[in-house]
């Protein structure tokens, strides 16, 4: 059974289901998804690693900053260390106490959210499958930027892991975790994820799968799924930086993301891998598809919790694509866009247990017309 000292403390309780077995766990992930989606011919689900999985940390500075704490907030706004959180993979684990040391050393000032003073509101870390780091000091103002400069080529000596740095910032005193400006501190712009095969370029105000495992199979999945159908256009809704568009093989694949910063990562890791098939463009999801002349024969969507929503469902139901692979993080939202797509049945459907020690999961569910 995967074990935390702060979660039997009670001091955190992010990981809801930690005091279950793990092999508990994966049951109960998969009967929620067979009740709520049962027309779906299930494959058995897919399982992580318990403990060391998740490639991005998020944490809450708060504390003062010769004595900074790196986790989270408890009920009464105080911070709760947890710099040794075991979800993390190893390399954020050594990190985290070099960058703790880090923010004494900049004179970096924790953000106290009852106060509204303060600098530094949190530190984002983000290990790829190669060991490099990528860090980002969410802050309040540019004050701080000049000091953390100055002690940068410190930090990297010390953390020869670290590659990619920038400040991000955030003015706002709400529950946002990051502003639109990012300011650059390393030369090195993007973090390289080598993940089943290719080379994901990852900006700093790019989404990525938290679970590298998980991203993997899920993009083999994809391929292979894709590769059963052998469509020869393919767009990829939703695609982030580009993990199914640049993983499935179809002689024209089309990309369409919100996130400027997404695209121009899924662009480079397009032209490094030389694929001249495949377009990214930034855009609405479903605006790109109701203004599109023509439907392609597959569409991929990976949307976030909500769904694709009922536009999309309605114009996938309607507009004669073959076959829809859809990648969802929640079930019941899947179950109620499925419901809006009844010319679209169901082939397959498989468990991805993205998040182990929560109630959270990835879904692939391959969809064909009627």
């Amino acid at each position: 059974m995967p074990t935390c000292h702060h979660f039997d403390a009670g001091r955190c309780r992010s990981c809801s289901e930690l005091g279950l077995p793990y092999d508990v766990q994966l049951v109960a992930k998969q009967r929620h998804v067979e009740h709520l989606l049962p027309g779906v011919a299930w494959l058995p689900p897919v399982p992580s690693a318990a403990m060391g999985f998740r490639n991005k940390a998020k944490m809450v500075v708060s504390g003062t900053a010769d004595d900074p704490t790196l986790g989270i907030l408890n009920p009464t706004g105080a911070g709760v260390d947890l710099r040794d959180c075991p979800l993390h993979t190893p390399g954020i684990q050594a990190a985290l106490p070099v960058l703790a040391r880090f923010v004494s050393t900049a004179a970096l000032t924790p953000y106290d959210v009852p106060g509204r003073r303060g600098e530094l509101k949190y530190l984002l870390v983000t290990e790829s499958p190669d060991g490099e780091l990528m860090v980002r000091f969410v802050l309040r103002s540019q004050e701080p930027v000049a000091r953390i400069r100055k002690h940068l080529p410190a930090l990297l000596a010390e953390l020869p892991a670290l590659v990619v740095a920038s400040v991000n910032l955030q003015p706002e005193h709400k529950a946002v975790l990051e502003g639109d400006r990012e300011i650059a501190l390393t030369e090195q712009e993007t973090l390289r994820m080598r993940v089943d095969g290719i080379d994901l370029h990852l900006r700093p105000q790019s989404f990525f799968q938290t679970n590298t495992a998980m991203a993997a199979e899920l993009y083999r999945l994809g391929r292979t799924w894709v590769g059963e159908v052998g469509p020869a256009s393919v767009w990829d809704l939703y695609c982030g930086v580009g993990g199914f568009a640049l993983s499935v093989a179809a002689p024209s694949v089309v990309g369409i993301e919100i996130s400027r910063e997404a695209i121009a990562s899924a662009e480079q890791s397009r032209d490094e891998a030389r694929l001249s098939g495949v377009r990214f463009e930034a855009g609405d999801a479903t605006a790109y598809a109701l203004g599109a002349s023509t439907a392609p024969d597959l569409v991929i969507v990976n949307p976030p919790r909500r769904g694709i929503g009922p536009e999309l469902s309605g114009w996938l139901a309607s507009s004669g694509v073959g076959h829809v692979l859809y990648s969802s993080c929640n079930a019941q939202s899947l179950a109620r866009d499925l419901a809006a797509m009844p010319s679209l049945r169901p082939v397959r459907g498989q468990l991805l247990d993205m998040f182990p020690n929560t109630g959270h999961y990835e879904v692939l569910t391959l969809l064909e017309r009627v």
